[in-house]
């Protein structure tokens, strides 16, 4: 398993759920010194400003990539796969595409939340349910020819009503002919929807593709009351290799938050 802290670099979002906030350079500066091995980025689209490249600021940092998202497709232009507007949905998609490609670029894969929608009185849940079928096989097979992966997140019932329990997404992406999507497990959701969170993980771990590192509230880890220690016995068991990333709040602010998160990943995790 591999430490990881989550960077926004859209300003406008500030507040969000993402602990540093500063420009790329500054952000992988603190997470290199804080000890992080790895950064999920939040990025208004898939170009970066900075006096380097990504891939030769990660190595400079001695850094990977563990995912980019995808949410700004949503917050900052409104796309989502299951708009009753199929012109809207296929901007969500190349939208999601051109994330795809970046992230492959740096090896990493690249994760769908809000952007997978909802349904409506008049969008039915199955017809809700079919259009982001066609764009999760579609964006399987994409990220499959990049040689990369689609994490899907479910979320929990405040933010989506499509899929909110994990092993129910589970079986809905098990049920897709591509291989190129995984589920990601989101502690913070998870807390507000699961009963066992260790155990719905370990009863879907083969599909199991990233882990999201938040308590209770949303803050970093130790600062909420989840029960952590089921939690990282699960992972260790099912022989998790992949990234436990801190999709939380920068509260009280962003080093202290960051401090405490790397605290917790290796009282748990180390």
């Amino acid at each position: 398993m591999k430490s990881c802290i989550t960077i926004s670099l859209v300003p406008s979002l500030k507040g969000g759920p993402w602990i540093l906030w500063d420009n790329i350079e500054t952000s992988l500066r603190t997470a290199a010194e804080l000890g992080f091995e790895g950064v999920e980025l939040f990025t208004a689209g898939s170009t970066l400003e900075g006096s380097q490249p990504l891939d030769k600021l990660l190595l400079e940092y001695n850094l990977s990539l563990g995912a980019v998202g995808t949410g700004a497709g949503k917050v900052l232009h409104g796309l989502t796969l299951t708009d009753a507007d199929p012109s809207i949905r296929e901007k969500a998609l190349e939208f999601i595409k051109d994330i795809i490609r970046f992230g492959a670029e740096n090896k990493a894969p690249s994760i769908l939340g809000s952007m997978q929608g909802f349904f409506t009185k008049d969008m039915p849940r199955e017809t809700a349910t079919n259009f982001l079928r066609e764009s999760l096989e579609k964006l399987g097979d994409y990220s499959s020819s990049m040689g990369t992966l689609l994490i899907y997140e479910p979320l929990n019932r405040y933010e989506t009503n499509l899929f909110n329990q994990f092993g129910e997404a589970c079986d809905f992406v098990k049920s897709l002919d591509t291989d190129g999507v995984k589920v990601l497990a989101d502690l913070f959701h998870m807390n507000i929807e699961e009963t066992d969170i260790a155990s719905t993980i370990k009863d879907h771990a083969n599909i199991l593709g990233h882990v999201h590192f938040a308590d209770s509230n949303r803050r970093a880890v130790g600062f909420g009351h989840t029960n952590m220690e089921p939690i990282s016995q699960c992972l260790r068991q099912i022989k998790y290799k992949g990234y436990i990333s801190a999709e939380a709040f920068a509260w009280p602010d962003p080093l202290t938050a960051a401090q405490q998160t790397i605290n917790s990943y290796r009282k748990f995790f180390s």
